[in-house]
């Protein structure tokens, strides 16, 4: 069976540095997506997660059994927004915007979610399924960091990021260059103060 080692390819943009924000190119990559608004801890956000994992995970073993393709379900990732940043700066989550998403391997095609689609609706229905995206997402030059803590004190962490693109000259509005998170630990299984966190902040 053919292995696809992604967290090895893609090193450079799911392992960055705890110490220093680092620059990279961040090339196209296809994902699975849903969009919605409200607190990440919500309802339409824990709906989003329910369609998202079945997916990506009967794809995985669709791959695996048709294609004898075996490779890791890649960790769950969101874009943050608001039409209004002061209520993103300020806290009002009930006015953040999302999209939550988890990539998928180049092999992967549009025929393949919708028949992945079919079966998960057939086994689980979740709710928020019809509302899954299979799209290319290309975010170019961006800087990130590692962080490590519970999600309500990534402030400094995003300080550090934002001062560092400013200080390269760079720009970036929070609505076109949107605030990038991808959850490497599973908050249900892991202490606050050890959970993982890329942040990115994409620019111009």
């Amino acid at each position: 069976m053919e292995k696809l080692d992604l967290k090895k390819e893609l090193k450079h943009l799911y392992n960055p540095s705890t110490k220093a924000p680092v620059m990279l190119e961040v090339p196209p990559m296809n994902f699975l997506m849903v969009d919605g608004e409200g607190a990440p801890d919500g309802p339409a956000a824990m709906s989003a997660m329910e369609a998202l994992y079945p997916l990506a995970y009967t794809l995985k073993f669709s791959v695996k059994k048709g294609l004898d393709i075996d490779y890791p379900v890649m960790p769950l990732e969101g874009l943050w927004w608001a039409d209004d940043m002061a209520s993103f700066t300020e806290g009002n989550k009930n006015k953040w915007k999302w999209t939550y998403m988890i990539m998928q391997p180049e092999l992967i095609t549009a025929e393949m979610v919708r028949q992945a689609v079919v079966e998960v609706r057939r086994k689980k229905n979740p709710a928020a399924l019809d509302k899954v995206k299979f799209e290319k997402f290309s975010e170019g030059k961006a800087a990130q960091i590692m962080y490590t803590g519970p999600y309500s004190e990534e402030g400094p962490a995003i300080k550090m990021l934002h001062d560092f693109l400013r200080g390269k000259g760079l720009a970036f509005d929070g609505h076109k260059q949107k605030h990038h998170e991808i959850y490497l630990s599973d908050p249900r299984r892991t202490a606050p103060e050890k959970l993982k966190t890329v942040i990115r902040q994409p620019a111009r």
